[in-house]
C-alpha cells in the first residue's frame, strides 16, 4: 500500500487562486505549453474533477499559496480567500500566506493576521515577483516573524521565466546568507534551483533546516543526461533524502504523470515515500487527523 501523498504546490481551479494581473508571467505559458495541455487547462476542469484526480493519484492534501505582488505587478491572491477555501473544503488543503515585503511593516502585520487569525500555516515568497533578492533586508522582518510564529517559508529559487524580472532574484547563495542569519528558519526552496542546482545542494547540505521542493520540474529530468538535475537525484537519495518535497505545480503539469515519474526514479521505497509525502509531513509539522 502506497503512503499518503502531499502535493506541495498546486493551483486548484478556483478563480480566487488565480493572479488576475499576471501579464508578467506570459512567458511561462510558452515554456510550459506542452505540459499544461497534458494537464488540462484550468478553465477546462472543475473543482470536482480536480478532487477526483487527486483521489485517484492518492493525494491527501494539497498546499495552496497566496501571493502579493501589488507594488511590482499590481496583483494579489488574497490570504482571506486562501483561508476561506481551506475552511470550505476541510481535509483537502493547507494554506500558505502571501505578503509583499516591499510594504514593510504592513506585510509583517498581514502575516501575523494570516497565521494567528486566519489559520494559514506558512509564508510564500516568490521573490522574483517582488523584484527582491532572497537576502534583501526588506525580507528580514518577515523571516524573523516566521520564527516567532513557528511557521515555515516557501522561497522561489532558480531561474524564473518572467521577462519582467531577473533570474538573479533566485540565486541559492543568497539563501545561504539568510540561513546563516536566521538558523532557526524553516525553509523549502522550490523549484530546485536550476541552473544552480549544485549551489542549492551545497546550501542544503550546510543547513539542516532547508528542504528542496521538486516543484514545476518533470521528475524524469533527474535521470536525463545533461539536464542539470542529475545531482539532485544523487544527493536526494543519500544525504538529503529526508528533505526533498514533491509538488505537481498543477495545472502546469499533470498530477498522475509527475507522481509516476517520481516512482520510476531509482529510489529505495522509503526514500520515494519521503519525497512524495513523508518529508512534507515533517516539514509542515502536519497531523493528517487535523
Amino acid at each position: 500500500m502506497n503512503a499518503p501523498i502531499i502535493d506541495y504546490g498546486a493551483t486548484p481551479p478556483l478563480p480566487e487562486l488565480r493572479l488576475q494581473q499576471g501579464e508578467h508571467l506570459a512567458n511561462y505559458r510558452r515554456v510550459y505549453a506542452t505540459s499544461e495541455q497534458a494537464a488540462g487547462r484550468n478553465d477546462d476542469i472543475d473543482l470536482e474533477t480536480f478532487f477526483a484526480q487527486c483521489d485517484t493519484a492518492g493525494i491527501v492534501r494539497t498546499v495552496i499559496k497566496a501571493r502579493d505582488v501589488e507594488t511590482t505587478f499590481g496583483g494579489r491572491v488574497r490570504n482571506e480567500d486562501v483561508a476561506r477555501i481551506c475552511t470550505e473544503y476541510p481535509g483537502r488543503f493547507i494554506g500558505f500566506a502571501g505578503v509583499d515585503p516591499n510594504k514593510g511593516m504592513v506585510a509583517v502585520r498581514e502575516l501575523e493576521h494570516a497565521v494567528c487569525d486566519l489559520g494559514l500555516r506558512g509564508l510564500n515568497l516568490q521573490c522574483f515577483e517582488n523584484r527582491l533578492a532572497i537576502d534583501d533586508r526588506r525580507m528580514y522582518p518577515l523571516y524573523a516573524k516566521c520564527i516567532e510564529l513557528d511557521i515555515p517559508v516557501n522561497i522561489h529559487t532558480g531561474v524564473n521565466f518572467s521577462l519582467k524580472s531577473s533570474p538573479e532574484f533566485g540565486r541559492p547563495d543568497a539563501l545561504d546568507r539568510v540561513l546563516c542569519d536566521f538558523p532557526e528558519l524553516r525553509v523549502c526552496a522550490s523549484p530546485p534551483g536550476w541552473p544552480w542546482v549544485m549551489e542549492l545542494l551545497s546550501v542544503a547540505w550546510r543547513h539542516a533546516n532547508l528542504s528542496i521542493g521538486l516543484v514545476a520540474v518533470r521528475p524524469r529530468l533527474l535521470t536525463t543526461e545533461h539536464s542539470g538535475y542529475g545531482p539532485l537525484l544523487q544527493y536526494g537519495r543519500t544525504v538529503l533524502k529526508d528533505r526533498i518535497i514533491w509538488g505537481s505545480a498543477w495545472p502546469m503539469m499533470p498530477l498522475e504523470r509527475t507522481i509516476e515519474e517520481v516512482r520510476a526514479l531509482p529510489l529505495p521505497d522509503d526514500v520515494q515515500g519521503g519525497w512524495l509525502g513523508g518529508n512534507a509531513l515533517n516539514f509542515l509539522r502536519l497531523d493528517l487527523d487535523m
